[in-house]
């Protein structure tokens, strides 16, 4: 496990993550996932520190993997979640925070609903935060995990295209890919219903269309996006109906892609709606893996943010 020799504190988004530091990441999680390979998946990196997962919004993927992977380095675990918390007596962040704080946690990973809610949590608490997922703005371990996976596929990331297709405006996994994938040196193609494709996103790197058969062309990896209407306000959407017929990712569309080109969601999938059942299944299908790499990524950002910092 190859130290990183920084100052970084936190992992909030990418903006101050160098190219070269994110390699290195990546390159952390090979070691990772090798850990997880064997009969004994555990090592003493995080021996004596203890990880405050704090999940104000629900979560499976992103929280068992994350509290997998502190205990799978031997830390010890506080695990907080809002429904069952005196958040819902009025609680605020801050106390929140401060309250877990006073337990001596050495680093928080947060979830929100709030943009910018994992920002406020590195303030209230000194301590290293990864950011989670916050709101609609960023969620930056899914993005390294599917960059990983498309490298894993692949060999590398520089020169891939990959097709992000669905609900782009409520998608703090698009934005983030968005962000990180161009750093890695591969080009981003984000599509879907005009009024859910919002302009801003586009720059080096990012492409934006409504045209699905356009976007997979040349695509290496495509990403479905789940339709997050509990996000939406009305006016978004014709119907269900015709947004399965224009960005439904199916083996029809799938046709127009290159005969190498994977299949990725970041879950949890609404099956036959963005994502047909036979390509979430099919043999081009990551998914799974995805999921299987998450678990060794943070296992590689915890490792890099709480023992490789100098």
């Amino acid at each position: 496990m190859s130290k990183a020799g920084s100052g970084l504190r936190h992992l909030l988004d990418f903006q101050e993550w160098s190219t070269a530091r994110l390699l290195a990441l990546l390159d952390n999680t090979d070691t990772m996932l090798a850990v997880l390979d064997r009969p004994v998946k555990k090592v003493p990196a995080l021996q004596g520190l203890t990880i405050g997962t704090a999940f104000f919004e629900n979560s499976t993927r992103t929280r068992t993997s994350f509290e997998l992977a502190a205990r799978r380095m031997s830390a010890d675990v506080l695990s907080f979640a809002a429904g069952s918390s005196s958040v819902s007596k009025g609680e605020s962040l801050r106390d929140t925070i401060e309250t877990l704080s006073a337990y001596k946690v050495d680093a928080f990973i947060v979830r929100h609903h709030a943009s910018g809610a994992a920002h406020q949590v590195a303030r209230y608490s000194g301590k290293p935060v990864i950011n989670a997922g916050d709101g609609r703005r960023a969620h930056p371990t899914q993005a390294l995990l599917d960059a990983y996976t498309i490298r894993q596929e692949f060999g590398e990331l520089a020169g891939k295209t990959v097709a992000i297709i669905g609900d782009v405006r409520h998608s703090r996994v698009a934005r983030s890919n968005a962000e990180l994938l161009p750093k890695l040196g591969a080009k981003v193609i984000l599509c879907g219903p005009a009024p859910l494709l919002p302009r801003d996103l586009a720059g080096e790197g990012v492409s934006l269309t409504t045209d699905a058969r356009q976007a997979v062309q040349h695509a290496d990896a495509v990403m479905a996006l789940r339709l997050q209407q509990e996000r939406m306000d009305t006016g978004y959407l014709g119907s269900i109906a015709d947004y399965v017929k224009l960005y439904q990712l199916n083996e029809a569309l799938l046709a127009h892609a290159p005969d190498h080109a994977i299949v990725l969601h970041p879950g949890p999938i609404n099956r036959n709606v963005e994502l047909s059942d036979d390509v979430a299944d099919g043999p081009r299908s990551r998914i799974l893996k995805q999921v299987e790499n998450g678990q060794a990524v943070r296992m590689s950002v915890l490792y890099h943010l709480l023992v490789g910092r100098g």
